[in-house]
């Protein structure tokens, strides 16, 4: 296999295992575990991992005034990324919550031309306006009766979470340029650990542990190891032979993967509201990526 047919295949897997976490994410909240305790479950064992197998990747030194940037990816790519996906995803479907994660590369787009002034094209342009008119569809009329107790303030909520890793994806760009990634995760983690555990700890401490089933606990491991750890080390070797924008395409996927596994188990259910925001979402994403 070629490292660019690995590349694919490591980017494909991470969709498909995001479109799989949004539905076995449900099962686990807020029944057994409410949202923010299981995301200082998710990143606290993420740490662990992260930092032990750093012990087997190459020896580096952050340069101290680099660690502010990281302290931001934190923030954005950790903390308020988690904490907004998951608490909306505790109110809204499954489905509109993958469907509302596809708008992330177009906010990359929006955010680069603002802040690294990249030009923009009546295209793509149009594209983002097409994206955004399902978006907002979705947050206002996809309210769907299936296991979305405030279908609206979720997908506002995975909405802000999209617009969160946007600011992350470009704040991590320049730290991948500079040094190995296995040198940064492990304190991206760490900072964002500390930022969540406010936030995480009472939720945590209130989880009463021996009326979990065995199957939750396999789906709480499913979370940190497969959703987590793993889906970043993924996408950092698809990184390494793709492009970024590349990359971000496979996040389109997430949604098409989510609705299969959600209509397959029978936890959601597809609507005309629900196809014309995705058809909408996915032709402005379409119009965005288009090289010329």
């Amino acid at each position: 296999m070629s490292k660019r047919t690995w590349a694919l295949f490591a980017a494909t897997l991470v969709s498909i295992i995001y479109g799989v976490t949004f539905t076995i994410a449900k099962d686990v909240m807020p029944k057994y575990v409410e949202p923010f305790g299981f995301i200082t479950m998710r990143v606290g064992g993420s740490v662990l991992l992260f930092w032990l197998v750093s012990f087997f990747g190459p020896r580096e030194k952050i340069a101290l005034e680099d660690f502010p940037r990281i302290a931001a990816a934190a923030l954005f790519g950790v903390a308020l990324n988690m904490l907004t996906f998951f608490k909306g995803l505790s109110y809204t479907s499954p489905i509109m919550g993958a469907v509302l994660m596809v708008t992330t590369p177009m906010i990359v787009l929006i955010l680069s031309a603002i802040i690294m002034k990249e030009r923009m094209q009546k295209r793509k342009i149009f594209g983002i306006i097409l994206g955004l008119a399902g978006t907002i569809t979705l947050i206002l009329y996809g309210k769907s009766m299936v296991n979305a107790p405030n279908a609206t303030l979720g997908n506002l909520l995975v909405f802000i979470n999209a617009i969160s890793y946007g600011f992350y994806l470009i704040l991590v760009k320049k730290l991948m340029d500079k040094y190995n990634a296995f040198t940064f995760v492990k304190w991206i983690y760490t900072f964002g650990f500390f930022m969540v555990l406010p936030f995480g700890w009472s939720e945590f401490h209130a989880i009463n542990w021996s009326t979990i089933p065995t199957d939750i606990f396999w789906k709480i491991g499913f979370v940190v190891v497969f959703s987590t750890f793993l889906t970043y080390l993924l996408n950092l070797i698809s990184m390494r032979e793709l492009k970024p924008t590349t990359v971000a395409v496979f996040i389109y996927l997430q949604p098409l993967f989510a609705t299969i596994f959600a209509v397959g188990l029978g936890k959601d259910e597809l609507s005309l509201v629900k196809l014309l925001s995705a058809v909408l979402i996915f032709t402005g994403v379409y119009l965005v990526t288009q090289k010329k």
